[in-house]
Order: C-alpha cells, then structure tokens, then sequence
C-alpha cells in the first residue's frame, strides 16, 4: 500500500494472532510507514537472535507471578520467527507523533470465550488502553497486569513488554479445542481427541515447538545435531504409542495409557538434556525444558492482573467478576479478522480494507463478522450469497457496500482467480502456505509478500474509488 501510494489514507492498522507479530516488528520503528524498505528488509533479514539471549529474558519471566507458557511461546517466536527481541512496551507509543496508522491489537479472554457472554469475550490493547470492547471498560495500556480490586489499584505492576505480548496474541495453540491443527501429518493420531488425548497432545506440541523454534536461535552444527536426536527420540516414543490400541479401552484405562505415554515424553527429554555435554547449550536447553514441563500440566496461558475483578458494575459477566486473573489468549480462535474493534460506535469507521489469508474456509471470517455484528447489534454491509459460492476459487477483491451506518468492507484473498488458474491450484497453494507449520523459508516469505504486492496493485483503481466514496460518506455525516 505504501508503494501504491495508499497507506497514509488508513487511521487504523489492527490484528490478530500471527499478524500482530508483523505488527510489533514493523512498530519497531517508529517512521516505518514512510520507510518500507528497511522494514520489509528487517523482517527479512535480520540477524537471529541467540538463545543465551531468549534464555535470559525467560529466566527474568519466571520470577514473576503471571508465568505462563505465553511467555515461553512469545519468546520462542520473537527469537525464533521474528528474530528480535522487541523490549519495549506498548504504551511507549503513545507519545509517538502520529506518523503511522494507529495499532489496534486483539485478544480473547478464555474464561469468557469458553463458558461467559459475547461481551466478555473480545479484548483489545493500544498505545493508550486495553479492555473489552464490548463493556466499554478499560484501564490504561500501562496498568494492565496490574492488580486491581472493585476497580481500585491494588499494586502497580511492571507493563508486560511487546516479547511477552506476541505471546499472548499468537497463542492459537492456548486452546485445547485447537490441537488437532497443530499435529504433524506424519503424527496421524487414530483416535478421538477427547479429554485423555489432549493431555498426551499437548506435551507432545509443545515439545515439538520448543525443538523447533530453538533450532531457530542457534548456529552450531553439534548443537544441531542433539536437537535432530532429541526430535528422533521423542518421534520414537510416539511411534511405540500408536502401536498400542485404545479405542477399545474405557476412559479411565485411556487416562492412564495416555498419561503414561505423556510422561515417557517428558522423562525422554530431561533425560536427553541432562546426557548433553557440559557447557552454555546444555545449560540453556536445560533450563527452557525445567521451566517447560510444570507450566504444560497446569496449561496456563496469557495470564495478568484482571482490572475487573469484583468491580461493581452490573454489565461486568460472572467469568469476569469472580477471578483474579485474565487469560488472554488469540483471537483468531474466534474470528482470524479483528472485525469486532471496528464495528460500531467507538471508531465508527468507514471503511474496512480486509486482506484474507486465514486457514479455513474462504470467506468464514466474513460471515462470522457478520454473525457477530447481527448478535451486537451492529450495522454490517450485506454478504451477496453468489459471493460465498466462489469459495473455493475466489476472486481476488471484492466490495461489500456500506449503505448508511454500514461500514463498507474491501475483502482481498491472498491466492485467487487472478493468481491461481483454478481451484486445484488455489487449494494447493492455501495448504502450501497454510498456518499450521514450522517457519516459513526465505523464499516462502518471500514469495507471499510478492503475491500481496500484486494483490494490491492489481486492484489499486478499486481501492482509491472506494476511498473516495468512504471521504465523501463522511464529509456528507458533518
């Protein structure tokens, strides 16, 4: 947008899960709007970051009451993925001069998502405040964490950094509903996913990210080659278990198998860590698997202070009122399009420019924005019905017009009619580049940030007509 000459025309920049992980790297930069290059270039090629590095920052982390394995998670992607450790926090930009769009960055609370109200489910962090959209309640970007009690300030606490917060917002893995998306293909699970499986998945997920992304923060050929060994030994161990039969078994005798098998996992990795050569790697991995295996059976993720506990207020929901803690988890678990923070009144937005790239189904996020809108009873554009019949091979924009208070929504699939001659080749291509896999190679980056480019370019003359009606639709509201 920014070559297109289009990215000074947008107010706000929001995100959810793994895009706000671009978000905090181009944010980086406080001018990264008017230099493109160098940011792209540093999401590129950035030198990464050494696991002395991401082991010091975690070690500070564990000391803290909120410990959680979003902690983990974000430090492993800021040096892994992301290749910075971004110290500084959120609310630092709230001074900044307004260069760049406003950053909006969404979570979900899974008390709420999993058992309260819509209301009490979508949540959102600027520069300037984090709450819940829906109540309408928020406290000061810095203060979150914070301990408060009936809306009193209890404790000031220190503001999480943007490492921590990647964390929180990428942690689609954070809901056990979710695992089977995590599971390698070679790992071809038989059995039903139920509450005994979960647990045995779940170890071996996170495992299997800690060897993954770790490989990611270091360069030594021997330290390699023991994280290739540990991968092999914990493969072997699955491999012995899916040769034993428990479909027939009752629950109680699934628990056990499959708590047995969980255990075998963890003991194959602490055994491994502590057979490795004195010297910093073991010493580091050590560590990272020590803090790992408590925080996996308790399955803690995105906790901090909740500034709405006890808070006398009447639209404040039971999973709210009553517990200490948030658990702040991704929003993509909801809807993968951060919708909800520019539906309605607060922003009241004019135009919506929505590029698709959620695994799924093309076009989900859409109806479910539109379901979720229906439910709050905000204004959305109308979804054509012959629109959803191009799932499977979509084209690459299309306008769903605002008639009065509707914001118009410009929804741009990555992969398209334009871009892949027929479906076969467009679902090849959304599992190619799918969500759920290992890091992406230089040439998989980059092949996805030239196909944005063209998808932008090629529906340049769409976007400024639009632009233009939206400018006019306001100038006519004053």
């Amino acid at each position: 947008m920014e070559k297109e000459g289009l990215l000074d025309t947008l107010l706000y920049l929001g995100g959810v899960s793994g895009s706000t992980w671009s978000m905090a790297s181009l944010y980086n930069d406080s001018q990264f709007s008017t230099n493109m290059d160098a940011a792209v270039s540093r999401l590129l090629d950035s030198p990464s970051v050494k696991l002395e590095q991401a082991v010091d920052w975690l070690g500070e982390r564990a000391k803290e009451e909120d410990f959680s394995l979003a902690d983990i998670w974000g430090v492993l992607t800021s040096a892994g993925i992301m290749k910075q450790m971004d110290l500084r926090c959120l609310s630092d930009e709230a001074n900044r001069n307004a260069t760049n769009p406003y950053p909006i960055y969404c979570a979900i609370e899974k008390h709420c998502f999993t058992q309260g109200p819509i209301e009490g489910k979508w949540f959102e962090i600027s520069p300037h405040e984090a709450g819940f959209t829906e109540l309408g309640l928020f406290i000061e970007t810095s203060l979150l964490g914070s301990k408060f009690q009936n809306g009193s300030l209890l404790e000031k606490k220190k503001e999480m950094d943007m490492v921590k917060l990647q964390g929180i917002l990428g942690s689609a893995i954070a809901n056990e509903e979710n695992l089977r998306d995590f599971v390698p293909q070679w790992l071809n699970v038989p059995w039903h996913l139920d509450s005994a499986a979960k647990e045995y998945l779940r170890v071996w997920i996170i495992l299997d990210k800690v060897i993954a992304l770790t490989r990611k923060t270091v360069k030594n050929t021997t330290a390699l080659m023991y994280l290739d060994k540990l991968q092999k030994i914990l493969e072997d161990k699955v491999n012995q278990s899916k040769t034993e039969s428990v479909e027939a078994a009752s629950m109680e005798e699934r628990k056990t198998l499959f708590n047995q098998w969980s255990q075998k996992l963890l003991a194959a990795a602490e055994t491994w860590s502590q057979s490795l050569d004195d010297g910093a790697f073991k010493t580091h991995v050590s560590f990272l698997i020590n803090q790992v295996i408590p925080l996996i059976a308790e399955w803690k993720w995105g906790t901090t202070g909740n500034f709405l506990y006890q808070y006398q207020e009447s639209s404040v929901p039971a999973c709210l009122y009553s517990n200490e803690r948030l658990q702040l988890i991704d929003a993509g678990l909801m809807i993968n399009v951060p919708y909800p923070s520019f539906l309605g009144d607060k922003r009241d937005i004019d135009l919506i420019i929505a590029p698709e790239y959620s695994a799924g189904n093309m076009f989900q996020t859409l109806t479910l924005a539109r379901d979720y809108a229906a439910e709050m009873e905000k204004p959305f554009p109308e979804i054509n019905d012959t629109i959803l019949e191009d799932r499977d091979w979509p084209k690459d924009c299309y306008v769903l017009e605002g008639k009065e208070k509707e914001p118009t929504i410009i929804y741009m699939p990555l992969f398209n009619r334009r871009n892949c001659k027929d479906a076969e080749e467009f679902k090849a291509k959304m599992d190619e580049f799918s969500t759920f896999q290992r890091p992406f190679s230089q040439e998989k980056i980059k092949f996805v940030l030239e196909t944005a480019k063209e998808n932008v370019k090629n529906n340049k003359e769409t976007l400024l007509k639009e632009i233009n009606k939206a400018a006019l639709r306001r100038h006519n509201k004053w």
